[in-house]
């Protein structure tokens, strides 16, 4: 009679632990939707700021908005802003993680050169707002604790004003990292 009762018991103990696990999984894998904030490292390294706010739709797909200003002179020689919307498809095992596509848009303003004469070299410069449209390729990879780690490179085409300067191809490169909470 003593064996049944500690039998009975042992295996009741048992079944507690493993349901508790099995929660405690299902838990994380059907978790509500997810707010994340980044920042581009190469961007800063190389002299601009980028940061990118992105929400999880579900376990497969994301949007988010990207924003880059430049704050060395070199960088905003070239690139005055870049504000651009996109939507991820993910591929990974865990949720909104992992290889994805990107699909996205970009409202960009440049600056143009243009030689007004040749042996004095004077030059004039003319900002030109476009939009493009591109898309995208990378990895997102996060800790249990929410710190994430993403490799991404997107490239696309000006749509509006390519006939007026050369930056028909834009791209986006990213090492980045944030915060998912």
């Amino acid at each position: 009679m003593k064996k049944t009762y500690v039998l009975l018991f042992v295996s009741i103990l048992f079944s507690f632990s493993s349901f508790s696990q099995e929660k405690t999984k299902t838990d994380n894998n059907t978790s509500e939707n997810f707010n994340e904030i980044k920042l581009n490292g190469l961007y800063l390294v190389l002299g601009a700021f980028d940061i990118t706010y992105e929400r999880t739709i579900n376990e497969e797909s994301a949007f988010g908005l990207n924003v880059f200003l430049p704050f060395d002179d070199d960088v905003n020689d070239d690139v005055n802003y870049y504000i651009s919307p996109y939507y991820r498809f993910y591929f990974g095992k865990k949720y909104a993680a992992g290889f994805f596509l990107e699909g996205f848009g970009m409202l960009n303003s440049t600056n143009d050169f243009r030689f007004t004469d040749v042996f004095d070299v004077s030059t004039r410069q003319e900002k030109i707002t476009d939009f493009a449209l591109g898309i995208g390729l990378g990895g997102k990879w996060i800790t249990n604790s929410g710190f994430i780690g993403e490799l991404n490179l997107g490239v696309g085409r000006n749509l509006f004003n390519s006939d007026r300067y050369d930056y028909e191809i834009i791209a986006k490169i990213g090492i980045t990292f944030g915060y998912r909470f």
